[in-house]
């Protein structure tokens, strides 16, 4: 058996050395250009829903710890694209200490922006019974901005308020429940009916 020549034994390891360089070398281009590639192309915006809940009961405390409202429905979906839920048949009971709760109810109802706006849609009816120091309270619309934080419902679509037996209809609604502002911007008529007074 013959022995290696040194010239021919440093050959190879050149080439050995230079062939792992190549190797090593086509490897990292080929990372470079495939981060490169991911990067040129546009983030893939998550459509669906991360989670859902079936026959929920959300309550939303004041600052005092008292329930402010508490929110039921048949189904619920979170989509943290815009971090929106997404609420079938809604029923939203709404409290305060001035005044009998309120119930609001729709076919289909959107949370968003932290909780803070309810978009209620389709059937919209709010519904609120009679005491010793207010009429029944009816309204009913296609859709209704409610804010719970700001004692706030605002549309600007048409709307039918029963108070009593008073109606107004109209369209633009705002209305503030904690300051007492009332307003509808168009198409206004209504029919009033006094009170009836019991001795």
């Amino acid at each position: 058996m013959k022995a290696i020549r040194p010239a021919t034994g440093v050959r190879l390891i050149v080439l050995i050395v230079i062939s792992a360089a190549l190797a090593l070398g086509s490897f990292w281009l080929v990372e470079v250009m495939q981060k490169k590639t991911e990067e040129s192309m546009p983030d893939r915006v998550r459509t669906e829903p991360d989670f859902y809940v079936e026959k929920f009961n959300f309550v939303r405390m004041a600052k005092t710890g008292e329930a402010r409202y508490n929110l039921t429905g048949t189904g619920m979906k979170h989509y943290p694209q815009d971090d929106s839920y997404q609420i079938q048949n809604p029923v939203m009971h709404s409290y305060s200490a001035e005044r009998p709760p309120m119930v609001s109810r729709s076919l289909r109802a959107t949370i968003s922006n932290n909780s803070s706006e309810i978009h209620m849609y389709d059937n919209v009816h709010i519904d609120r019974p009679a005491s010793a120091t207010s009429q029944h309270f009816q309204l009913k619309t296609s859709y209704l901005l409610v804010l719970p934080d700001d004692d706030v419902m605002k549309t600007p679509k048409p709307v039918e308020l029963i108070l009593g037996k008073s109606t107004l209809n109209g369209s633009g609604m705002f209305a503030n429940n904690a300051t007492g502002e009332f307003r509808l911007s168009s198409n206004v008529k209504g029919q009033y009916q006094p009170p009836v007074v019991t001795n």
